[in-house]
């Protein structure tokens, strides 16, 4: 398992848990991307991001949503309000991130970064389930804005 702590000037500090050692995790590329997100949307604090497996996913998914299987991300907001010190925590399934990423032309990075950036946005408070389509347009005007004239590469 590695760790790695990064505090930049958007007043963003990302721990980065990577719990698995199957696929390579462009760290760098997912600390921008969640450094210019808080940096839009004027959000500082402290967020963790997990990457690990399905088996691990599927536990936290059963126990937390009672849903007895993997999926691709979840959000645990921090113990506060939106935008105080401690955001939450994202976790990823990277297995189940390399069949999103298959079966959406994209590759793994891209496809972190879009979770990644899906996950922080349900520590901010959004929820696509019942915002009529809030957190959609949301999501999609920093996905333009923060991964265009990305390649997709590492």
């Amino acid at each position: 398992m590695s760790r790695r702590t990064i505090a930049e000037s958007t007043g963003l500090s990302v721990v980065l848990l990577n719990r698995q050692r199957r696929r390579r995790v462009a760290r760098a590329r997912v600390r921008r991307l969640l450094e210019g997100a808080a940096s839009v949307l004027g959000v500082s604090g402290e967020v963790s991001l997990v990457i690990t497996g399905d088996k691990a996913v599927r536990a936290l998914n059963a126990r937390y949503r009672g849903k007895d299987r993997p999926t691709d991300v979840l959000s645990f907001p921090g113990p506060g309000a939106p935008h105080e010190r401690d955001l939450g925590d994202i976790i990823v399934s990277l297995d189940t991130a390399a069949r999103n990423a298959r079966s959406q032309g994209r590759t793994l990075s891209a496809e972190l970064d879009v979770l990644a950036l899906h996950g922080f946005l349900h520590l901010l408070g959004y929820d696509h389930e019942t915002d009529n389509g809030e957190m959609d347009r949301l999501e999609a005007r920093l996905r333009r804005r923060l991964l265009a004239g990305q390649s997709g590469r590492s």
